[in-house]
């Protein structure tokens, strides 16, 4: 109760006060190198204030290389993990849902940083989005993907990946790298707002260039098979909450 009591006394000042700072600084630094490192410390502190431990394996990946990250979405805290996870080797854009734009402070600052909204039932702006995601890629940034679309609502497996999300790896020309987030839900479960301590793991599977075996004609085949192979490499790692 009474870290609850302090996250909430502190999260929220912190967040404001850091999507100010990343508002005014998005343009300082290499490709906005200045407002993703305040970002990514916005993390690591958020983290320490719930009580959440981290554990990392990213040793497939070349830190020296830009990727197309698509990982699972099990909560709202896997913003803050991969963050905190990849940011310090990685400058990194999200695609996320536009309402997390509209959030006062906050959205803006994600806007002007250069993360990307995205609104699937408006195909107009879903392909907006797409293209933004790959000039982001030809500016050498890495972009992040939850190829799910929203949080899954069993812990048990993946939920159903959108081709919106294939077309989007296909158009970056990019490696992808698959990351396998385990142990978020059990720390904000959703429609809780209160997280809770705990263990989070963020594994990265081999990269591969989607390229190399689909085309954009086949990215319902490539939808499939990312989903197959992620759903296996998750089995494996899957931390469910308790009942």
């Amino acid at each position: 109760m009474i870290r609850q009591a302090i996250y909430f006394a502190v999260f929220p000042v912190l967040t404001l006060a850091v999507s100010c700072m990343c508002w005014l600084t998005a343009g300082l630094g290499h490709k906005g190198a200045v407002a993703h490192r305040i970002q990514c410390l916005w993390a690591k502190w958020s983290l320490a204030l719930a009580g959440v431990r981290l554990r990392v394996d990213i040793s497939a990946l070349d830190t020296s290389k830009a990727y197309v990250f698509m990982a699972n979405h099990q909560s709202h805290y896997d913003i803050l993990v991969l963050l905190a996870a990849l940011g310090p080797h990685w400058n990194l854009r999200f695609v996320a849902k536009e309402s997390l734009f509209k959030i006062p402070a906050f959205g803006p600052a994600m806007l002007r940083m250069g993360h990307i909204p995205i609104l699937r039932e408006n195909s107009r702006k879903a392909m907006k989005s797409i293209d933004d995601a790959a000039e982001t890629a030809r500016q050498g940034l890495g972009v992040l993907i939850f190829p799910e679309g929203t949080r899954s609502v069993d812990c048990q497996r993946l939920g159903e990946f959108k081709i919106g999300g294939m077309i989007m790896a296909l158009k970056c020309g990019l490696p992808v790298a698959p990351l396998i987030v385990c142990g978020s839900r059990a720390v904000l479960p959703k429609g809780k707002l209160a997280p809770r301590p705990g263990l989070v793991t963020v594994d990265a599977l081999p990269p591969f260039n989607p390229a190399e075996r689909f085309t954009l004609k086949q990215r319902e085949l490539f939808r499939v098979w990312l989903n197959e192979h992620m759903s296996q490499a998750y089995q494996e790692r899957k931390i469910c909450p308790p009942m």
